[in-house]
């Protein structure tokens, strides 16, 4: 199954950016599911941002307009550009990916594999 490498979080201000990297390795993702989700410590999960085998994007209603997935052509590799971040968007940052069948019904915090995260800290 897919491996997934997460980087590109930091330390940013109110209204800075960042760009959040996932590589995979181990399969090709064109076929999977892809997404973000993030996690804050003693809570749960939340879907960020999902994008499906034929390329078409859905965000959460927090991000919306201030974040955007992406993938490199070659179908390697996530993207996740953040604009205006906010404190409220300070958490761990978790690229995954799902192969199971219809796992567009699926948001990405429910995706089958997941990568280590990458920490967004917004002061």
């Amino acid at each position: 199954h897919v491996q997934l490498v997460e980087s590109g979080g930091g330390s940013v201000q109110t209204g800075g950016s960042l760009r959040l990297s996932c590589v995979a390795s181990g399969d090709t993702i064109g076929r999977y599911c892809m997404g973000w989700f993030r996690q804050i410590p003693d809570k749960e999960r939340e879907g960020v941002a999902g994008i499906e085998s034929d390329g078409s994007t859905s965000y959460a209603d927090s991000v919306k307009g201030r974040f955007a997935i992406s993938q490199d052509d070659a179908k390697t590799s996530l993207y996740l550009q953040m604009n205006e971040l906010t404190p409220e968007d300070t958490a761990m940052y978790f690229c995954a990916a799902d192969d199971r069948p219809l796992c567009y019904t699926r948001t990405p915090d429910e995706y089958r594999y997941s990568g280590q995260g990458t920490q967004v800290t917004v002061s």
